[in-house]
């Protein structure tokens, strides 16, 4: 029985609970380790966008060089859990590399929504290197994609990767379309089964969610669907799958919604103030 010595005292541990755990260990983990899927991905960051670091490739032979070793390395990953995975690795590494592309330009286009919408955003070059909305919604478009080639796990790894740095949580399921901004950002939770159409903005604070955490719903869509051109300030909440904000809508802070609004609808949270005699 293990023993843990601290100071004069020696802790003995219930034989139950080290069964328990010795089971868990005896096991293999046929998932890649985090910080090696951290690291792959972080590369295709850098390789996307050299303002991130200061190694810079010097022609198009070296970025498509340094792509093929991004393709091998994510093949090993994805072959050491490839009893979790419906296709060939290979396969699904090919394809997955095949939409980086697609991937960069709508990433491009989240830049100008965030050049567009932040008066205090000085330069392109200074939201790719210091706006943490952008690094979040990079993780999660690349996430996004992994996720529809039907990998599990790696996903989810990421965005939580981009929630532990950024405070930002997207759900790699959630369906965002292009020109995507999101200010501040910290405590922003967007769901599995949201969507956002294009143009949205939204503030910190806010979250699209879902009315109930019932296992029955896992396959249903329990979160909004937000559409074109709708903004949402800080700290508003809005539930449930079957709600809709309709497009060119504005939701002010600290609204709580659980129903949809018309296309062209402001709604806002009528503060009351009561003095204490």
């Amino acid at each position: 029985m293990l023993s843990l010595i601290n100071s004069s005292t020696i802790i003995m541990l219930p034989k139950p609970f080290l069964e328990n755990l010795c089971q868990k260990h005896s096991k293999p983990n046929t998932f890649p380790a985090t910080s090696v899927v951290k690291e792959l991905f972080t590369d295709i960051v850098f390789t996307l966008f050299p303002e991130q670091t200061q190694s810079h490739f010097g022609c198009m032979d070296e970025i498509q060089e340094a792509f093929d070793q991004i393709e091998l390395r994510l093949t090993r990953i994805l072959r050491s859990m490839q009893q979790h995975l419906e296709r060939d690795a290979k396969g699904i590494s090919h394809d997955y590399i095949q939409q980086i592309p697609d991937i960069y330009n709508v990433l491009l286009t989240d830049i100008q929504a965030i050049m567009t919408g932040d008066p205090a955003a000085q330069s392109e070059y200074e939201v790719i290197r210091a706006y943490p909305g952008f690094y979040a919604i990079t993780l999660y478009r690349l996430a996004h994609a992994l996720l529809k080639l039907d990998v599990p796990i790696v996903p989810r790894v990421l965005t939580e990767y981009a929630h532990s740095k950024t405070g930002i949580d997207i759900h790699p399921g959630a369906e965002i379309d292009e020109y995507f901004m999101i200010d501040h950002g910290t405590g922003v939770v967007i769901g599995e089964t949201t969507y956002i159409g294009k143009h949205v903005k939204i503030y910190q604070g806010v979250t699209l969610g879902a009315l109930s955490v019932s296992k029955t719903m896992a396959s249903m869509k329990r979160h909004p669907t937000i559409e074109d051109n709708v903004v949402i300030y800080s700290g508003a909440t809005i539930l449930g799958g079957e709600t809709v904000v309709g497009a060119n809508s504005v939701i002010g802070g600290n609204v709580w919604l659980t129903r949809s609004v018309p296309e062209n609808t402001k709604i806002y949270h009528q503060e009351q103030v009561k003095i204490l005699q």
